[in-house]
């Protein structure tokens, strides 16, 4: 193998979440590769904000699929839900599904890695190199001091209309029914998604474990947890700095 030939191909794992969006905006001129790991779970205005963000950024998404595809699928596969160390889902649906795209698209490659982390999210970034030495990881959100709000602001301003999931109040636009939820989140999927609630709340039974720890869904107290309001986007300098960059 000739080493000399190696070279760097920067992939934009997007998530189909403001951050991540913002994050493929500011280094669309160094990706290679945008790419969306599907889930079934996934709201499906998330496909619509994937085509909006297509067009924003000026480069195509692709899309790829774990054979299980859904976040029931890969519990039940493995017989658990979640732990200290993570999700059945997380693990198998994401992190696997990206090993395989590496094993098959490596020869003569080494990767950087482009995140959504927030300026806030430090701890995330850092566990994500820990995790993944062997690749070069950049996190553009961090790196120009963007906060949550701030990347919601942007986004506004570009004249994309976020994913509908935030304006129902939720923080991330995550799979519905994400099993990683606290008593507050499964709260409001009880309120806006009655049918995921119910799904889940099977799931826990049947698997015998519970998504929040100590406490299966059909024993929750409907006025557990906080209730979050939608993010409010928030200009800072992060909006000058959109508007000298230009939004297309």
């Amino acid at each position: 193998m000739d080493w000399t030939e190696m070279k760097t191909t920067c992939v934009s794992w997007f998530s189909s979440g403001v951050s991540s969006a913002v994050a493929s905006w500011l280094e669309r001129d160094r990706i290679d590769r945008n790419i969306y790991i599907d889930i079934e779970d996934q709201h499906p205005d998330s496909i619509r904000f994937l085509k909006d963000v297509e067009q924003w950024i000026g480069k195509p998404i692709e899309i790829i699929k774990h054979p299980l595809g859904s976040v029931e699928a890969a519990c039940k596969y493995r017989q658990f839900i979640n732990g200290p160390k993570g999700a059945s889902c997380t693990k198998m649906l994401k992190r696997d599904m990206r090993k395989q795209w590496e094993l098959e698209s490596q020869y003569f490659n080494w990767f950087r890695y482009v995140w959504g982390f927030d300026k806030n999210e430090q701890d995330r970034a850092d566990d994500r190199v820990e995790e993944m030495p062997n690749h070069e990881h950049v996190f553009p959100l961090i790196e120009h001091g963007i906060s949550k709000k701030e990347a919601h602001a942007i986004l506004e301003r570009a004249g994309i209309k976020r994913p509908v999931m935030y304006d129902l109040g939720f923080g991330n636009n995550n799979c519905v029914g994400c099993v990683k939820g606290g008593k507050g989140y499964w709260n409001q999927i009880r309120i806006h998604f009655p049918e995921v609630f119910a799904a889940r709340s099977r799931m826990e039974r049947e698997i015998g474990a519970s998504c929040i720890n100590g406490t299966y869904l059909d024993e929750l107290d409907p006025k557990a947890g906080r209730n979050e309001k939608p993010i409010a986007p928030e200009c800072g300098a992060a909006c000058s700095m959109i508007e000298k960059k230009g939004t297309k």
